[in-house]
């Protein structure tokens, strides 16, 4: 005859395929505080992505065909100024001129251009000290001492490759990602 001792009880946790009731109850409650956790972590990751506003910026396209040898524009993208620069000849040549081992943040203009599109410069309007918007690009502002940009806020000269030469700005202007769509109109994002 058996004894309650060797055959258990219907009190004593087991179920009849040899799970304890108490695992089961262990599982469902991780799993109900997984569930619940993700309720709250995907909320508060999605509140980190771009807004509705700056994605729909996220690429813009500028008709370049009125932009003369030597002129240059301003126009904006994910709410920052862009410079758009046709660079002349003589601003190619004196930028590929400059021993790129004397510069601050070595760039040669090839780097900072698209191939076969060396006469366009794109950058963001960006001072990289302190996030100044450098005069250059409109008719008639300052230029600084190397022809290019200048900062007026803590007095950055940059060159006609947009590249840091004199002042406290540690990097060259920031050149975006960008793609010509054809020879008159450039996607910049």
């Amino acid at each position: 005859m058996a004894t309650l001792e060797q055959t258990g009880s219907p009190d004593d946790g087991h179920l009849g395929d040899g799970h304890r009731r108490r695992d089961f109850i262990n599982i469902a409650a991780v799993s109900f505080a997984g569930v619940g956790a993700a309720a709250v972590v995907i909320p508060l990751v999605n509140q980190m992505n771009p807004s509705a506003d700056v994605l729909a910026l996220a690429s813009i396209e500028v008709d370049i065909s009125a932009i003369k040898a030597g002129q240059a524009i301003k126009t904006s993208w994910r709410k920052q100024p862009v410079f758009i620069r046709n660079l002349t000849p003589k601003e190619i040549a004196e930028a590929n001129a400059v021993p790129v081992s004397t510069l601050r943040d070595p760039q040669t203009l090839q780097e900072r251009t698209k191939e076969g599109k060396q006469n366009w410069l794109i950058t963001l309007g960006v001072c990289t000290h302190l996030g100044c918007v450098p005069l250059g690009a409109g008719e008639g502002e300052a230029k600084g001492d190397f022809g290019g940009y200048f900062c007026p806020c803590h007095g950055s000269h940059y060159d006609t490759a947009a590249r840091i030469r004199k002042g406290p700005a540690p990097l060259n202007l920031h050149v975006p990602d960008y793609a010509f769509k054809s020879d008159t109109v450039v996607q910049i994002g």
